[in-house]
């Protein structure tokens, strides 16, 4: 801004601004008078249109973008010129413009952002409340030691402002210079009696605040004033938040240098002797957060000041195994360095070496491999990271851990091994390298399946084909006496039931209650599977240990077009259950016409033998209790 001598045209139209002459003001500025001039006082057109209440001049100057925050010689905005006349109309007009699109703020908060201390000592006249309140609670205070804006906040300290007036949440002002990384703002603060220990609902202190932005000033000057550097958030602490889901709660200022790797700020904490090992609520110390955040220089700085490598979390986890899952292989290599065992084991039973398989971080199995990890360990449930990689189908970590020695048959404790995992999820290239490498196509879980009854299963038709190249037997028994075939006709997978045909598959083997592959596709109502297993000598009058043919499983879940097909390929709709049932007399007492429609004609009713409390029995499928037998999945 010039104070220098003015030209005729721009004096004028200084006089016109003053005079409240829109039309003169509006024709200087077309002909090139620039529209922030001043006069030797440092008064522009929309200080002096201010000064004299001309709203319209105002309203017209702030349109064309006339600058609303240059003050004069004296430190006078045009809105403090405003205030000091009492024009009411034109300070509304210079507030409303300075809040367009955000939200409405009252006029002492705009000065204290602004730095405006004639304007606020004004507003502060008529109005002697220092701490008048924004919507959420701020008062000017803590908006000016946002800004840094010093000298407005020691008018507002002067006048009464409160220095530990809490906002929303209990925020204070230092709160707020703290996180912003005002240090001449804290000193100010500090020196008019601020709290120094003053806490957030969340429990957060300055210090903590000062910490997770970074600000070493700050934090220095909030030490050097004695800051309690222990003290922690107390953010969750009703009793059924579980612990382990609460990740950053009772977290020190050193807790919260290392998640955002400020290492000055660390060191500035450590040097007071903070306890390198404070617990957060779910047992997460300073070390365990800089592994997880890769914070090489805060992670060899707290070790240095005597952080433990074996510092355990509520669920178990030390440091080198928060590393090992993240994929930080600096950090895990430098654990180990430091003593850290990778075998050492979560509240699961797993190493690093597990936590990295399920992260799928090849590189740190690799390290770790290479490190007296061992390849075999078995977790609670016996998992090994064999089974972890293979059921995820991290072909090049199952590659490392083969050539390394692990045991491709390892079993869990439901009896399952890599190859069923890799079975379950369809990962071929996975079940080509286990079974390169010894896996047994026989292995059974605890219920007697094999990786082919479990490939059947979950439709992963790739692998079934697989293992029946490599000669896996397509008629081994689960403990139940279910084949993959009736796995695939319950399960209605047409692939796989064609493919196991092929390869031999008997299709009139037996479960322990005499149910066929037929029963269950006729039970599920498979018309293509019912047929392709006819073409192969399915008995289409096979009984069950009940009695049950085909064609009653058909008629009881009321697959009409089954029947008719059941009924052309020669089942004998005379057939009686043990409990002297016909197909008719099940579809009958289960409402279902079109069965009945079809079997009436075909069926001698004088034969059906139902009992009185027969017809009451609630009917449930006599093969359902074996149908839960299969749900043996494992639980990983």
């Amino acid at each position: 801004m010039s104070f220098g001598l003015m030209s005729d045209s721009n004096a004028s139209y200084l006089r016109a601004a003053r005079a409240g002459n829109l039309e003169k003001v509006l024709d200087y500025l077309k002909s090139g008078v620039e529209i922030n001039i001043c006069n030797q006082n440092g008064l522009n057109a929309l200080h002096l249109a201010s000064k004299e209440g001309h709203v319209e001049v105002v309203a017209e100057l702030v349109k064309l973008e006339a600058d609303v925050d240059s003050a004069t010689k004296d430190g006078f905005t045009p809105l403090a010129v405003a205030l000091q006349q009492g024009h009411d109309q034109v300070v509304s007009l210079l507030l409303e413009n300075d809040t367009k699109g955000k939200v409405r703020l009252p006029a002492l908060h705009i000065a204290a952002r602004k730095d405006d201390t004639k304007a606020a000592a004004l507003l502060l006249q008529n109005d002697h409340n220092a701490d008048v309140e924004s919507k959420s609670g701020f008062t000017p205070l803590h908006i000016a030691a946002h800004y840094g804006n010093i000298n407005v906040a020691t008018l507002l300290l002067n006048r009464g402002a409160a220095v530990d007036f809490m906002a929303r949440n209990d925020i204070t002002p230092l709160h707020v210079a703290s996180k912003r990384g005002n240090s001449n703002m804290v000193k100010l603060l500090l020196d008019r009696g601020s709290k120094i220990d003053a806490k957030t609902k969340d429990g957060l202190t300055p210090l903590h605040c000062g910490a997770r932005s970074g600000h070493e000033q700050v934090v220095e000057i909030l030490l050097d004033r004695g800051a309690p550097f222990l003290s922690k958030t107390k953010l969750l602490l009703q009793h059924d938040v579980p612990v382990d889901d609460v990740t950053n709660d009772y977290l020190t200022a050193l807790h919260v240098a290392a998640h955002c790797g400020h290492y000055k700020v660390a060191k500035l904490i450590v040097d007071k002797k903070a306890n390198p090992n404070a617990k957060a609520l779910n047992g997460f110390t300073p070390l365990h957060i800089a592994c997880k955040k890769n914070r090489v220089k805060v992670m060899e700085l707290l070790l240095k000041h005597g952080a433990s490598i074996q510092a355990v979390t509520e669920s178990g986890l030390t440091p080198i195994h928060v590393a090992a899952f993240m994929g930080h292989e600096n950090i895990v290599n430098a654990l180990t360095n430091h003593g850290a065992s990778p075998n050492t084991t979560n509240v699961r039973g797993e190493t690093s070496l597990h936590m990295a398989a399920r992260a799928g971080q090849a590189d740190v199995v690799g390290y770790l491999l290479k490190n007296r990890a061992n390849v075999d360990t078995k977790s609670k449930d016996d998992q090994t990271a064999l089974h972890i990689s293979s059921r995820l189908g991290k072909v090049d970590i199952v590659q490392q851990l083969l050539q390394c020695g692990a045991s491709a048959n390892a079993a869990t404790t439901s009896g399952y091994t890599p190859l069923h995992l890799a079975a379950r999820e369809g990962h071929q290239d996975v079940a080509v390298m286990l079974l390169e490498n010894g896996a047994s196509l026989s292995s059974s879980t605890k219920k007697g399946f094999s990786p082919l009854h479990v490939a059947a299963k979950y439709g992963k038709m790739e692998v079934a084909s697989l293992l029946l190249q490599k000669r896996a037997a397509p008629d081994a028994a689960g403990k139940n006496g279910y084949t993959p075939l009736h796995i695939a006709a319950k399960k209605n997978q047409m692939d796989i039931g064609t493919t196991l045909l092929e390869y031999g598959a008997d299709t009139n083997a037996v479960t322990r209650q005499g149910i066929s592959p037929i029963h269950l596709a006729a039970q599920e109502g498979s018309v293509d599977l019912v047929s392709l297993l006819l073409t192969k000598n399915a008995n289409v009058n096979m009984c069950n240990k009940n009695g049950y043919t085909p064609l009653h499983q058909a008629a009881q879940q009321g697959h009409t077009h089954l029947i008719n097909l059941l009924l052309q390929r020669g089942a004998l709709a005379n057939e009686l259950t043990v409990n002297g049932n016909t197909a008719l007399s099940i579809a009958r007492r289960l409402g279902y016409i079109s069965v009945v429609d079809t079997l009436r004609p075909v069926t001698d009713e004088s034969l059906t033998t139902m009992n009185a409390s027969e017809k009451h029995k609630t009917n449930v499928p006599e093969t359902m209790n074996e149908f839960l037998d299969m749900s043996d999945d494992e639980g990983t």
